[in-house]
């Protein structure tokens, strides 16, 4: 019996990270698991509308990942939770995407999110406050990594 693909949320940066060096190796290989079963990716409207604004090789990388994944649209439940982050002070208003991320993430129901946002969700302080803000609200804590957390490393295969 094959385990339950992880359901795996990743927010903009991760398709960013495909044309970055430094981050495209990890993000690639992120993206290579998607499309070989590993992970059941997980994309909302609000990555498609900042892909949008994006150079166009990442716009057509989405479009490409975009029919391996779920996607899912902001509702009344994600932004009561993207202001819980707001009111506990996690991030600022000027944050507020990034907190919407974390919240559709969790209202979506993904055992992770995934980041390379390393200011206001992939970070040591902010991810303990997110999860407690899930478990006040009777939501699941949200694991938050940086794509080479959770790969399937091959031997030799460093990032």
């Amino acid at each position: 019996m094959n385990a339950p693909k992880f359901r795996v949320y990743a927010d903009t940066s991760v398709f960013g990270g495909v044309f970055d060096e430094g981050f495209d190796l990890a993000s690639r290989t992120f993206f290579q698991q998607v499309k070989d079963g590993r992970f059941q990716l997980v994309i909302s409207a609000t990555v498609q509308r900042e892909i949008s604004a994006a150079p166009t090789p990442v716009q057509i990388f989405f479009e490409d990942v975009a029919k391996f994944a779920e996607f899912i649209v902001s509702d009344e439940e994600a932004l009561q939770l993207r202001q819980a982050y707001l009111d506990a002070g996690i991030v600022t208003a000027k944050s507020a995407t990034d907190a919407l991320h974390v919240a559709l993430a969790t209202v979506a129901k993904c055992r992770l999110i995934i980041s390379w946002n390393f200011k206001h969700i992939v970070h040591f302080q902010k991810i303990p406050l997110y999860r407690a803000i899930n478990l006040i609200n009777g939501y699941e804590e949200i694991n938050i990594y940086s794509p080479p957390q959770v790969l399937n490393y091959e031997e030799g295969q460093n990032f």
